[in-house]
């Protein structure tokens, strides 16, 4: 709420007029014409944080007070000890965001997880609750059609299209990607121009190319994939900036600033790529060794409790554990181990450091927490944190890494 005081004459006193009518009718007019700018300008504002503060507030919390640490969870790569720990945390969260569930990219993420979670688990209460909110919203994807945030749900929509082969599920996430490839090409103006938007729309360009055989999809994600990395990615760290901001900030240690959740991104958005990439596809190359130079240089990042932090080059300045993309992280690193894009013996003491230290920071009561808040650049937060697109990662996580023990799962949770 904005409010706007006028005062007419001397300490707010209203002078009688007769005399200067014309005089005063003008100042009048133009007080009521300020007095509506303002208003108008003063709206704006408290709607985009009303807006930014509702899809924080329904992503997840940070309770002063979460309970105790869970004492029941075994970090054995063994399937029984991993389903475990999966269904504790998607149980938690499924009843955690119950009147909450909507199709931003934050519950995006956290769908990914729950229909890994219900191929892995056999539980199908997961893809069920999924299903509904899709139905719900007549598998829509969200307002800002060109913004890759918006069209982050789209790929759980074609999850179910490559199961049911319903058109009514495909034609939404068709018909709006349609919108954006008819938009004017402007190299200038990057249509992904943060790196968070290469795992929230290029997985879906890929697997609409898969539903439908038509390559302009594929084509376009490659395109534009390739104008975001030509801004983003720096070929000496084989790391990504999150946005063109900080192609010159520093971090307090004076190393370059790289998100790790904004990588963690990246990562995960190369192997849900790659696994939709047809083995004669001549992409393949060109995204599996980018996907190796960035798994091994974050490998080599890796802390020595298997945390990753916020910051990827200056740890010390954000000393809290960032579990949301130390899953993405473990996520694709597993999924590289199981498809033999990655060194088993090198990679498999990563993950399982990874997983042990994540599963510290499981609450008895299921929650997940040290997942950095929606954010846009390294931050602190309280330890009890915990937000659906974490969630979502830890569950792809866990998936991959049931995998890793010998028993045969899907590695994408809608791959053909």
């Amino acid at each position: 709420m904005c409010s706007i005081m006028f005062k007419f004459g001397v300490n707010g006193a209203v002078h009688k007029t007769r005399d200067r009518p014309m005089k005063n009718f003008s100042m009048l007019v133009a007080f009521i014409i300020v007095a509506l700018s303002l208003f108008a300008a003063c709206q704006d504002v408290p709607a985009q944080a009303v807006q930014s503060a509702d899809e924080r507030a329904s992503a997840g919390s940070e309770p002063d007070d979460p309970g105790p640490l869970a004492s029941d969870l075994s970090a054995r790569l063994k399937r029984r000890d991993i389903l475990r720990a999966m269904r504790k945390v998607a149980d938690w969260q499924l009843r955690e965001a119950e009147d909450k569930y909507n199709i931003q990219w934050t519950y995006a993420a956290l769908y990914d997880g729950f229909l890994a979670a219900s191929k892995v688990t056999g539980d199908q209460q997961y893809r069920d609750r999924v299903l509904q909110v899709a139905a719900h919203n007549h598998w829509s994807l969200g307002p800002r059609f060109t913004h890759a945030d918006d069209e982050a749900i789209g790929l759980t929509y074609l999850a179910f299209y490559a199961e049911k082969l319903d058109p009514q599920m495909l034609a939404p996430t068709r018909d709006g990607m349609n919108k954006v490839l008819a938009q004017p090409d402007d190299p200038q103006n990057l249509l992904w121009w943060w790196c968070d938007a290469l795992y929230m729309a290029a997985p879906v360009l890929a697997q609409l190319t898969l539903a439908t055989g038509d390559l302009r999809y594929v084509d376009f994600m490659d395109h534009e994939w390739s104008l975001t990395t030509a801004a983003l990615y720096d070929p000496t760290e084989h790391l990504y900036y999150r946005d063109k901001r900080f192609l010159t900030m520093r971090e307090p240690n004076g190393r370059k600033v790289f998100w790790s959740r904004g990588n963690g991104w990246v990562l995960a958005g190369l192997a849900l790529v790659i696994q939709r990439l047809p083995a004669n596809s001549p992409l393949r190359a060109k995204y599996i060794a980018l996907y190796r130079a960035m798994a091994e240089r974050i490998g080599a990042l890796q802390p020595s409790d298997g945390l990753w932090r916020a910051s990827l080059l200056d740890p010390d300045a954000y000393p809290a554990p960032e579990i949301s993309s130390t899953a993405f992280f473990t996520y694709a690193i597993a999924w590289g181990i199981n498809e033999h894009l990655l060194e088993r013996k090198k990679c498999l003491p990563v993950v399982r450091m990874a997983w042990r230290g994540m599963l510290t920071h499981i609450y008895a009561s299921g929650r997940l927490g040290n997942i950095q808040p929606i954010g846009a650049e390294p931050g602190k937060y309280k330890p009890s944190s915990s937000y659906v697109y974490g969630v979502g990662a830890f569950l792809m996580a866990g998936s991959e890494l049931c995998q890793i023990t010998g028993r045969a799962i899907p590695t994408g949770h809608n791959s053909e």
